[in-house]
């Protein structure tokens, strides 16, 4: 459906991008744009957006599902294996990650990636090759294709959600009402979902799904998104108020998208 807003023809066009933090993202030709934020580092976003709001405001279960949406270098993957371990848990975890581009995540076994990611070589390598790990704890699977189609495949309900992709502007099919409609659908009820967008379509586009949004600020990154179907000790967006100060505000739709 949305295959058009996609040109496969530049997607073997990447440039490795140092970030802040030391950490190398790659620059996307095909997205015009950078897999993490250059000024906030790629292994610091992941962990600072993401990894720990999720595994702070999630519930504590025996087994986690997570969405991460999408593959791309893996950080996001990674850093929860990285932060998991560092913290002891206990906890299994399910990794689903939905990704288009396949040939970038076969190149993977030999990116050069931070030091916290160096006991996980056998698991990188075992993605790049048959994009699928298991062992005792974790269980990570790699869907290859238009994430809007394969979350379709999903049967889980998913305990939280990182909501990574291009952004909106280069990728907006990937952050409309639709989509976050889609994601509720296999979502828990206790499901937690972080992304780096502050923008008022997008929190327009999951309030109106049920979720509650919240910000999320920390002393290293730029403000952020958490969503939740429930309450969270956080503080709380008005998002009423905003569509009354603004009532032309309404959420970016497949509809804008086709022509």
């Amino acid at each position: 459906m949305f295959q058009e807003l996609y040109n496969p023809s530049l997607r073997e066009q990447k440039e490795i991008v140092v970030t802040n933090d030391g950490s190398c993202t790659l620059y996307s030709a095909e997205f015009d744009e950078c897999y993490h934020s250059s000024s906030d580092g790629a292994l610091n976003e992941s962990l600072q957006k993401h990894i720990v709001p999720a595994f702070k405001f999630a519930a504590k279960k025996e087994k986690l599902t997570i969405l991460d949406i999408c593959y791309g270098l893996g950080f996001n993957t990674l850093a929860t294996l990285w932060y998991h371990k560092q913290k002891g848990l206990k906890s299994k975890l399910h990794i689903i990650a939905p990704e288009l581009d396949k040939a970038l995540v076969a190149s993977l076994k030999d990116f050069s990636y931070p030091k916290e990611f160096e006991s996980f070589r056998d698991i990188i390598k075992a993605l790049s090759e048959k994009f699928f790990y298991e062992d005792e704890q974790v269980k990570i699977e790699i869907l290859l294709g238009d994430a809007r189609e394969v979350i379709k495949e999903i049967s889980s309900k998913v305990d939280i959600i990182y909501q990574d992709a291009f952004s909106p502007k280069k990728n907006p099919a990937l952050w409309t009402y639709e989509w976050f409609r889609d994601l509720k659908q296999i979502s828990s009820s206790e499901v937690v979902l972080t992304t780096y967008s502050i923008a008022t379509p997008i929190r327009l586009g999951l309030f109106e799904n049920g979720f509650r949004v919240y910000e999320y600020k920390t002393a290293t990154t730029r403000r952020s998104t958490i969503a939740s179907l429930q309450e969270l000790d956080l503080d709380e967006v008005d998002m009423r108020l905003k569509l009354q100060r603004n009532p032309d505000a309404k959420p970016l739709r497949d509809s804008d998208l086709v022509k």
